[in-house]
């Protein structure tokens, strides 16, 4: 996870946001506060408002009720200041096909108001640092997945905004190219951006996010660091592996002794699982163990996943769709088009 200094100016400041489409409630009072330089997560299963909502924020969609604000600027009112704080990478690769690698970018950046010159050094410097400078002359069509993501981010930062909404960013990239998404973003932050993430891979949120927003039809559920959100439901487990299985209910004994919590014992596999209020309970259990003369192979101590956040906070996991995104759908490529105006 990114660690960073935050200023205590906010960079997104969103109070009862509402979306309706028909008589459904896409987004349903949404309040969101991103701190600058931070990577601020967005988890939710498709479906879940991510999208709207950050279509609202970046003054693709109009709000229905609920006010917004980034970097002080207000979303309805000062659209066109907002746009030029922003930079923004949708789902789908937005890139004209038929384009070079440098064509793209160039013709991105003269409709974002930026000279020739200076549209052609900054296509360049842009395809160095996404590492994209042997393709730049291929056709867009010749570009693997990945290439397409990270051209695609590299089109978003060509006015060099201080806030990036990135979308799904690595929505159907093998894991390798994930790993190399996930590296760009934090050199982002790095360098002074705030990044605004949606995303429904829970291992992406707890890599990258400062802090997660947990969204789901609609609703913001909870909120917090990765660590807040898994204390919230639950303890850690310290986990034993035993060398001899004949221990087993001994170990039982000691963390009843110890602690007042009942051990889950798995006899077959000789292991353990002792709940704990708090981590460094784990010491003393162990330490009695050992002047008891109890031989343990292995010691873990988990926390809850995110996985297991999710499905206590929302009664199911990420992969299930609810489709209240679906009625927000714009092409990307018209997204990209719309925010350059």
């Amino acid at each position: 996870m990114t660690t960073h200094h935050h200023s205590t100016e906010l960079a997104v400041r969103a109070s009862g946001l509402v979306k309706r489409f028909g008589e459904q409630r896409a987004v349903d009072g949404i309040d969101l506060e991103v701190h600058r330089g931070e990577v601020f997560g967005v988890l939710g299963p498709n479906g879940a408002g991510k999208t709207t909502m950050l279509r609202m924020l970046a003054t693709l969609l109009h709000i229905d009720e609920g006010d917004a604000a980034i970097f002080g600027r207000d979303v309805r009112t000062e659209p066109h200041a907002v746009r030029r704080l922003l930079g923004v990478t949708g789902q789908y690769a937005s890139v004209d096909e038929n384009l070079t690698a440098t064509e793209n970018l160039w013709l991105f950046a003269r409709l974002q108001g930026v000279g020739r010159a200076e549209a052609r050094a900054r296509s360049a410097e842009l395809l160095e640092q996404f590492d994209l400078t042997d393709a730049a002359k291929k056709p867009i069509s010749a570009f693997s997945g990945g290439m397409r993501r990270r051209l695609d981010l590299a089109a978003s930062l060509l006015t060099r905004p201080p806030l990036i909404f990135l979308d799904e960013p690595t929505t159907g990239l093998d894991p390798r190219t994930r790993g190399q998404m996930w590296d760009t973003i934090r050199d982002l932050v790095r360098t002074g951006c705030t990044v605004l993430l949606t995303t429904q891979y829970l291992d992406e949120a707890d890599q990258l996010a400062d802090r997660i927003a947990v969204i789901d039809r609609g609703v913001k559920v909870a909120q917090g660091t990765a660590d807040e959100l898994k204390s919230s439901v639950g303890q850690s487990t310290l986990q034993l592996q035993l060398a001899d299985p004949a221990d087993l209910s001994l170990v039982a004994d000691e963390a009843r002794r110890l602690l007042g919590e009942e051990a889950v014992l798995t006899p077959e596999a000789r292991r353990v699982n002792v709940p704990l209020t708090r981590t460094d309970q784990s010491i003393d259990v162990l330490v009695a163990l050992r002047d008891r003369g109890v031989s343990i192979e292995s010691v873990t101590v988990q926390k809850p996943s995110l996985d297991e956040v999710f499905l206590a906070l929302t009664g199911h996991d990420t992969q299930e769709a609810t489709g209240a995104d679906d009625a927000a759908s714009h092409t990307d490529h018209d997204l990209q088009m719309e925010a350059s105006r």
